[in-house]
């Protein structure tokens, strides 16, 4: 019996799809697959023709990120589930790299791979997230020379692009929130396992390379710009206990505005100013994680750790 499934959410990614399910095939560990398509229609599902052990599930429309691998993980059998974009390439010994290192730790929620960008792969993408008192989540290692983060480590998240997870906490903390739609659902939902007293991890031993940004076209766009503004404040929201907001709330004003001036002088501004509005209404309609006094050490050491991540983000 197989111990771990993967799980490709799929829209229009006929670039990619192929390869990503090629590599798949010569991985060591065998692995069951499934692919949860957003009503491609790009041609895209014809591939899967050629995959006849693989499991499709059919959305009716474009649900987004969250409601496709929450599809999938709902449809895994397996103790573990990788949650892998359809724009990488992963190595041969991806999925068991990922294995070992979280079947090694009882306490991990996830494990992030270690993300090489696919067009330089002399850089890395993604060694883990890390989240900080600015509001800001952001890659370890964005766009540095491989010859750091070589070492397996404690993050904040697993960028859900390429990590393992465990199946049995996700029915315990709770899928991913299908009103990020996509964006910062992998920082809350690690946020969530941080609360609980779980771990997070990355190790430098399973890699994947990554296209980035495979779906919506680009490293800065009015979508993404938008999304990612709106969702960054729902994290505060729905993570954060009425009075830790209130002591971070300095840092969030500095940090949101930085990220406006940002945007702005990238010819954004409007895109992410209405993201920013979208987030308040966001934050009416959402649902807030329930304080739970139990956890009254884990909310410390998040914010120990959110100020450290900010000290670490500005000075490098």
């Amino acid at each position: 019996m197989r111990e771990v499934t993967v799980i490709i959410p799929n829209y229009n990614g006929i670039q990619y799809l192929g390869e990503c399910l090629d590599s798949l095939e010569k991985q060591t560990m065998s692995a069951d697959i499934i692919v949860v398509d957003n009503a491609s229609t790009d041609g895209s599902l014809d591939i899967l023709s050629g995959y006849p052990d693989i499991k499709l599930i059919k959305l009716d429309s474009n649900f987004g990120f969250c409601r496709a691998v929450n599809e999938g993980i709902a449809a895994t059998k397996t103790k573990y589930l990788i949650l892998l974009n359809n724009d990488t390439k992963p190595e041969p010994d991806f999925v068991e790299e990922l294995y070992k290192a979280i079947d090694a730790h009882p306490d991990t929620f996830s494990v992030a791979s270690r993300m090489i960008q696919m067009n330089d792969p002399d850089r890395i993408d993604s060694a883990g997230d890390l989240y900080c008192a600015l509001g800001w989540a952001f890659s370890l290692g964005k766009d540095g020379s491989l010859s750091r983060y070589n070492r397996e480590s404690v993050i904040f998240s697993a960028c859900a692009g390429a990590a393992i997870y465990r199946k049995d906490l996700f029915e315990e903390i709770g899928y991913f929130d299908e009103l990020h739609f996509s964006y910062l659902e992998d920082v809350d939902v690690g946020y969530r396992a941080r609360i609980m007293g779980y771990v997070n991890r990355y190790t430098p031993k399973a890699v994947v390379y990554h296209a980035g940004s495979g779906t919506t076209g680009s490293r800065y766009n009015p979508f993404k710009v938008r999304l990612a503004a709106r969702n960054s404040w729902y994290v505060i929201y729905k993570n954060m206990p009425t009075l830790q907001i209130l002591i971070n709330l300095p840092f969030f004003l500095i940090g949101f505005g930085l990220k406006a001036l940002f945007f702005i002088l990238k010819g954004y501004g409007r895109e992410y100013l209405s993201g920013m509005k979208r987030g308040y209404l966001m934050c009416v309609a959402g649902r807030k994680y329930p304080y739970d006094h139990r956890f009254l050490r884990n909310y410390c050491r998040i914010q120990l750790e959110l100020w450290v991540n900010m000290f670490r983000r500005i000075f490098g």
